[in-house]
């Protein structure tokens, strides 16, 4: 068993609109439950919606795309009670772009350290998914920011400067160089392990419960 002090950390890669993140969420409230101040996550994006309106045409079909998209989502969700999302996401409300909640993300972060930018992240999928609000608008982002007592002033300073664009360039380049493809990707282990998917809670229990058990000295089985 590690010292009680040891701490491991995942790197969790998300896109704000995508539905399997959404639903990935009580798996990582249930982790964060669980194994308390041991475990940290450290939130990053991941562009997936980037070009939400383009993607969606291209792969479900250039006149009933959305319509097919949320008929997707809700066949999606319906396997998961505690998932909600309304019927007007993508059908009414159609985001163009993650990029912007990913940039306010990214800001949040800076101006109120990692810890906040969880909270904010649920707090944005919550907006789209359960009340249909459109997320691609910055303003509302801001909103949504304010209303968890976040300094509105400092967020637009971090964003008017390009220091939260920075966060999200680096973001994109560690996807890349982790080979991160979608949305939700489980990070462990500085990087030697990668989950993507809908991972089960068992595997990321598991896998946790390994690291934390196996101190990092241990030789390599390599």
């Amino acid at each position: 068993m590690t010292d009680r002090g040891e701490r491991i950390f995942i790197d969790y890669y998300t896109d704000a609109l995508c539905v399997w993140a959404w639903i990935a969420q009580p798996r990582l409230e249930e982790l964060q439950r669980q194994w308390g101040d041991r475990l940290g996550i450290r939130h990053r994006c991941v562009d997936i919606f980037g070009d939400s309106h383009t993607k969606i045409r291209r792969q479900w079909g250039e006149h009933d795309g959305f319509d097919r998209f949320s008929a997707h989502l809700a066949e999606s969700v319906s396997a998961f009670d505690e998932c909600v999302v309304d019927p007007r996401v993508w059908t009414r409300v159609r985001p163009r772009s993650s990029l912007q909640a990913h940039l306010v993300l990214k800001a949040v972060g800076l101006v109120a350290g990692d810890e906040a930018v969880g909270p904010m992240a649920l707090k944005i999928r919550r907006a789209f998914f359960v009340e249909a609000r459109d997320i691609s608008d910055r303003s509302l982002l801001l909103t949504l920011a304010a209303e968890a007592g976040l300094d509105r002033a400092a967020l637009e300073g971090a964003l008017l400067d390009g220091s939260a664009l920075a966060g999200l360039s680096d973001d994109q380049r560690s996807a890349n160089a982790l080979g991160v493809r979608g949305s939700p990707t489980w990070v462990i282990n500085d990087g030697r392990q990668v989950l993507y998917g809908n991972v089960g809670y068992r595997i990321l229990h598991a896998n946790i419960d390994e690291l934390l058990k196996h101190p990092r000295t241990e030789a390599s089985w390599c």
